[in-house]
């Protein structure tokens, strides 16, 4: 029998290397107990969105809630919960009960320490100044803000550098009064600027032309040039000659979109959702598509010499993320895919994948029952389905998602908006079977004057052997985005190295910081532990 083993280890010697497969976590359903109580409706105009915008409104430390509607009102959900303990939310009148809402972003605009939000709707965008204890009120027109009536869906914002007014991207979907087929029913995607770099108001919106049906946007330094480009992905469904896009947005020039010149190459999908994040540890980030059958992992080129041409190879297929058909069941007809996110739910250092499922329309060329994926990350940087195992494989029609640590227990949960039907709410209870959860370490980031949460910094961990790297973006996703604590997973370590490279460049020193703690950090100081009031 041992020379057995030998022998076949000797003919496979992959065996003997093969890593151990990810512990996949335990996520128990709280949905009817957690008091969120959100439905999103209607039927054409709200075929897309349905986001989720996870965020802290009441600077108690946990993120509170907005659920887009689309036909009913969005709501605000304040958390209630307490540390470790099963998720408990409030619905609370906020200024934010709003009909027409597809989405909405979390962003500090006018950096007064109290988080705004850009509301998307099918109609009038509202930019909603945040007054404290999760009360907002209108300020477009105080703001200079042209909300448009347009069908929106998607977004992005940037600090760009010297400016103490946000930029803010907003991507439109088809125009509602055109006829939708045979092609160029598009709408042009907007750009709001600054007026000026000392005035704290929005210019004219500038269109970003041509527009291809955007459904996701993402300001990204995918380069690493300190300078983030604005990624567009848009749905083949309904242009005639477009492709996802990549437009160079640089202070004080007009927009200028990537082309062939520039190395840029040429990719049409039926673009949903973008996530970001850096899985190989090499200092650039690779990002998710979402799309329908058709989900790309892309990878930067290898290059010699500088500037980097925007060019990827796709290596969802070597890393095991096609997720392009249900993983269970017996429909096995393409999935559509929406929401996007990379986070390590399992706390074993490397970051997952969850993606949200849903046919678009009664479809029937594609998967009606189609399980949400939770791809978990190996050593050896491939990926494997546990979402049956979790408990997060619901069939209903997904559309956006957050995972976000609501009760602060050093876990990631769950909040997943459906169409035409209630959102669900999952807390993530440790590893399945009793296994150990991996520690962690979460971190948020201030600055003083502008731009207070440091959108465009990186954050970097050092634990294990490698480095963990996430570029602090506003954007991606599906109609929906986060803002507070960033989650880091640190498998057995104790403790970690820690820096940030601010958004104006300048890296901070490495601090180390023990495991299992909530850690403020601002240019110049030493990390301040947090502890829940």
């Amino acid at each position: 029998m041992r020379f057995m083993i030998f022998a076949i280890v000797a003919l496979f010697p992959s065996i003997a290397s093969a890593q151990p497969a990810p512990q996949v976590p335990s996520f128990v359903e709280e949905t009817l107990t957690s008091g969120i109580d959100s439905n999103y409706t209607g039927e054409w105009e709200f075929i897309v969105g349905g986001g989720a915008a996870a965020f802290d409104c009441n600077a108690d430390g946990f993120p509170d809630l907005m659920l887009a509607g689309g036909t009913s009102p969005s709501r605000l959900f304040v958390n209630k919960s307490k540390t470790g303990s099963a998720l408990q939310f409030e619905k609370q009148q906020s200024g934010l009960e709003l009909e027409g809402v597809t989405g909405a972003y979390p962003i500090d605009i006018d950096s007064d320490d109290l988080i705004d939000l850009v509301v998307l709707r099918v109609g009038e965008n509202l930019v909603m100044r945040g007054k404290g204890e999760c009360r907002f009120e209108r300020m477009n027109e105080p703001w200079g803000f042209d909300g448009g009536d347009a069908w929106s869906v998607a977004l992005a914002a940037t600090f760009e550098r010297g400016s103490a007014w946000p930029s803010i991207a907003v991507g439109n979907y088809i125009n509602r009064e055109e006829e939708i087929s045979p092609w160029g029913s598009c709408t042009d995607n907007w750009l709001h600027r600054p007026e000026g770099a000392a005035k704290k108001s929005f210019a004219k919106p500038l269109a970003l032309k041509p527009s291809h049906c955007a459904l996701s946007m993402l300001f990204t330094d995918w380069n690493r040039s300190g300078t983030p480009s604005l990624r567009i992905s848009n749905d083949r469904e309904y242009y005639e000659g477009g492709e996802e896009q990549m437009w160079r947005i640089e202070p004080g020039k007009e927009p200028q979109l990537f082309g062939p010149a520039d190395g840029w190459q040429r990719l049409r999908i039926w673009g949903m959702g973008i996530a970001s994040n850096d899985i190989d540890s090499d200092g650039y980030p690779e990002y998710f598509l979402t799309s329908m059958a058709d989900n790309k992992l892309q990878k930067l080129k290898t290059q010699p010499g500088s500037p980097f041409k925007p060019q990827y190879d796709d290596i969802a297929f070597k890393r095991g993320v096609t997720a392009h058909r249900p993983f269970q069941g017996d429909d096995l007809k393409p999935s559509t895919a929406w929401h996007a996110q990379f986070e390590d739910v399992n706390n074993d250092g490397h970051a997952d994948i969850f993606i949200a499922k849903g046919n678009v329309e009664r479809m029937p060329d594609f998967a009606m029952k189609d399980p949400n994926n939770l791809l978990l990350q190996g050593a050896d940087g491939k990926f494997v389905e546990g979402a049956a195992l979790a408990g997060v494989d619901s069939t209903k029609i997904a559309r956006g998602a957050a995972l976000a640590d609501f009760n602060l227990d050093g876990l990631m949960d769950l909040v997943v908006v459906n169409r035409n039907d209630r959102a669900q709410l999952w807390r993530n209870t440790g590893i399945a079977n009793g296994g150990k959860t991996g520690n962690f370490i979460s971190i948020k980031l201030s600055q003083p004057d502008t731009n207070r949460d440091a959108v465009g910094a990186w954050i970097e961990v050092e634990a294990n052997g490698r480095v963990a790297r996430r570029e602090i973006t506003v954007g991606g996703g599906h109609a929906g985005g986060q803002l507070g604590w960033w989650h880091f997973g640190l498998g057995s370590s104790n403790g970690a190295n820690i820096r940030v490279i601010w958004p104006d460049g300048i890296a901070g020193d490495w601090q180390k910081l023990e495991a299992n703690g909530f850690y403020q950090m601002a240019p110049g100081k030493a990390a301040q532990r947090w502890t829940a009031k």
